[in-house]
């Protein structure tokens, strides 16, 4: 045994607690790469295969050496805490710079100072955070011992998960030092993807300019050790069931019986949350985690699953890679992820160190269309990107991003992540006081993008065919990822038969359709007027009057829940036929309004005009009015031609598009007078951004009214 084989074979014992512990095949052969050789390497290993291992034991002999500290790219805070917590364990000292613990930084940068850091783990978002990137990151990449790049098939727009702020780590793989050795590990990686972080991985610089952007000249060469991805632990299942109401009778009805604790995922967080109310409602200990979880709720969520303390965490995709509890005892999905190598992802969260779990899909008839949203998301519009440029370049200096929105028709989120795009891209950067472009040219790659979208709608097919297959699972799953050893396995319900129970408990109907017909969402006030509205020409600035405001309103239900917003999506589908509502939601809307609990009763109801859906408010308004025994007063008219532009829209252009837009006619007048101070019922079909209410309003609290209250049928989300 050579020295360094038996200094780490002593660091991965304490690492995990045991004497008899040995490597797995591949691992130290890539702890070999990097800390003898100090060459670059990639590992693709299943899930539980202990690529952690690796980059800890690789920490601790280069340190030994000499060596600076290692700078570990890590995606998500779960990830993080898991990683800080696994490397204490190997006497390893890590530290991390993340956006929960802006308290910590001051701390973490003395210790670096003071070398008495072994591990920063950074996410990729923070390496383009202006301060750090050009105050922290050079001095950083001047004494980096090692780089990691854990879930690196985020580097890859073919991969799953593809992640902008990944793709910029190809720019600081290449001004590592001469020497420095980096690793990239991931579980989820088919071919193209392992060519694509391969060919990133090796980028090397010859040159850097001043504002420290290296000049690729060539790659080094990467050693890839690739593992076989079977997971002999997992009991792979598919449970076709006719609606959510049969899918959550199931989960009513078995969940008590599956083993141990363990995670069910949703596609959207609406079906989270409603799906852990239900369960919880039954007696479950059960909690919901999302990407609008409160960190704190996250984290202490995170502990009770560790600990056993709730039965199932009902997750998105925010409870993902590298959240490490080795005896997860089962997963479920509630809806089918997009791909069998997103789905292999989240099912590697059970059975790492237990000699089964339970893995059951439970898919929707509502998943294509999600996956459809999805597909194009991290896509830009070549019309909205020179859009953002265009705007970047005519301001002369640096745009906040709210700023950038009242130039630009773009929602936040969307706005956020073509400008990452783009900066990846080179035409745009990102400095103190917001975002500049950098006057380099850029042209739209309509070609690459196509490709992709192919290549994302390739694997929906694929993901069908795996939910049909009568072949073996793991196999089709092994197979995705072109793992060449894929066998049967002898365990999912194709090889050994079904697994699972399939009746529904007498009474478990019954109570999911209960929860199901659930009805009233909270429609919430807008109380401020969006950034920038003078520069498109709308004198609205700081906050709404108190007496033009709404009042807290209502929905009938989300377009994203799983009871109403079923029926809700089919009424709002593209190219949906115009029809009033149904009976049954008209009594739906009714218990809204019994429900709803108002401080000051409606004395009347208005209408909104509406080209797309006039036959459906009108129906709503006169059953509300029917039944409610409210006067329906008529409807607002348009006015200076009404809205423009196409809905939706970041706020600055949706209000702008609908100021001025409606008035209150002759005959709504003259129906409005006799309840002057009196509290007005505002009826519409859909509320997204709430700047149509929130117009609408304002019209009709200039006009006498005390009070109004909207109440829609949908909530976007």
């Amino acid at each position: 045994m050579t020295d360094t084989r038996a200094s780490a074979l002593a660091i991965l014992r304490t690492l995990v607690g045991r004497d008899d512990a040995d490597f797995h095949d591949g691992q130290y052969e890539a702890i070999e790469t990097l800390v003898d050789q100090r060459r670059r390497a990639l590992v693709v290993q299943r899930t539980g295969w202990g690529k952690s291992a690796v980059y800890f034991v690789a920490t601790l002999l280069l340190r030994r050496q000499g060596a600076g500290p290692t700078i570990l790219v890590s995606p998500l805070l779960a990830l993080m805490r898991d990683q800080v917590a696994a490397a204490a364990r190997a006497g390893v000292r890590a530290v991390s710079i993340n956006s929960s613990n802006a308290h910590e930084w001051t701390d973490v940068q003395r210790l670096l100072e003071a070398d008495e850091v072994d591990v920063l783990l950074v996410s990729p978002e923070r390496l383009n955070n202006p301060s750090f990137r050009d105050e922290q990151l050079p001095a950083l990449i001047a004494r980096v011992g090692l780089l990691v790049v854990d879930e690196a098939h985020c580097i890859s727009d073919w991969g799953h998960d593809f992640r902008p702020d990944y793709r910029r780590l190809r720019d600081l793989i290449a001004q590592m030092p001469a020497g420095v050795p980096v690793l990239a590990t991931t579980a989820t990686a088919n071919s193209r993807v392992v060519q694509d972080v391969a060919e990133q991985v090796g980028m090397v610089a010859a040159s850097f300019d001043q504002a420290g952007a290296g000049t690729t000249t060539g790659t080094a060469e990467v050693v890839t050790i690739r593992g076989p991805l079977a997971r002999s632990s997992l009991r792979l299942g598919v449970l076709r069931l006719p609606d959510s109401r049969a899918r959550l009778a199931w989960l009513l009805s078995h969940l008590g019986e599956l083993p141990g604790s363990g995670i069910i995922y949703t596609l959207t967080v609406a079906a989270a949350e409603d799906t852990a109310r239900l369960l919880r409602g039954a007696g479950h200990a059960v909690r919901a985690y999302t990407g609008q979880t409160d960190t704190a709720e996250r984290e202490e969520s995170e502990g009770l699953l560790k600990t056993n303390q709730v039965k199932a965490l009902i997750a998105t995709s925010a409870l993902g890679m590298g959240f490490d509890k080795p005896d997860l005892g089962f997963v479920l999905h509630l809806g089918a992820p997009s791909s069998p190598v997103a789905y292999y992802q989240q099912v590697g969260r059970a059975g790492r160190a237990t000699a089964s779990a339970d893995v059951l899909l439970l898919p929707g008839v509502e998943d294509e269309a999600i996956w459809h949203y999805f597909a194009t998301a991290s896509m830009p519009s070549e019309a909205k990107a020179l859009a953002v440029i265009g705007a970047l370049e005519a301001a002369g200096a640096p745009l906040s991003t709210p700023a950038l929105e009242a130039r630009v028709d773009l929602r936040r989120t969307p706005l956020e992540l073509l400008l990452k795009v783009l900066d990846v891209d080179g035409a745009v950067h990102r400095v103190k006081g917001g975002w500049q472009s950098t006057g380099q040219p850029w042209s739209y790659d309509e070609e690459r993008y196509e490709r992709i979208i192919a290549a994302r709608l390739g694997e929906q097919r694929a993901m069908l065919e795996f939910e049909s297959t009568t072949g073996c699972r793991m196999e089709f799953l092994q197979r995705a990822l072109d793992d060449d050893t894929a066998e049967p396995c002898g365990r999912c319900d194709n090889c050994q038969g079904v697994w699972y129970p399939v009746n529904l408990a007498e009474g478990a109907a019954a109570t999911a359709t209960q929860s199901l017909d659930r009805v009233g969402v909270a429609i919430d006030v807008r109380a401020q007027w969006p950034t920038g509205m003078s520069s498109l020409d709308i004198a609205a600035t700081g906050k709404i009057p108190l007496n033009e405001r709404a009042e807290p309103g209502r929905a009938l239900a989300r377009l994203t829940d799983l009871g109403w917003g079923g029926p809700l999506r089919d009424l709002f589908a593209t190219g949906a036929a115009d029809a009033p509502a149904t009976p049954a939601m008209l009594a739906a809307c009714v218990r809204v309004l019994a429900e709803w609990g108002w401080v000051k009763r409606p004395a009347a109801i208005v209408s909104m005009p509406s080209r797309q859906h006039p036959l459906l408010i009108d129906s709503v308004a006169r059953s509300l009015s029917s039944r409610g025994r409210l006067p329906w007063l008529g409807a607002l008219s348009w006015s200076n031609g009404g809205p423009t532009g196409e809905p939706g829209g970041n706020s600055a252009y949706r209000l702008a598009s609908v100021w001025d837009r409606f008035m209150v006619g002759p005959d709504l007048a003259e129906a409005l007078a006799p309840y002057a101070g009196r509290p007005i019922l505002l009826i519409d079909d859909l509320a997204d951004s709430r700047w149509t209410l929130t117009v609408a309003v304002r019209v009709l609290r200039q006009h006498g009214a005390s009070d109004v209250l909207p109440f829609t049928l949908a909530l976007r989300s």
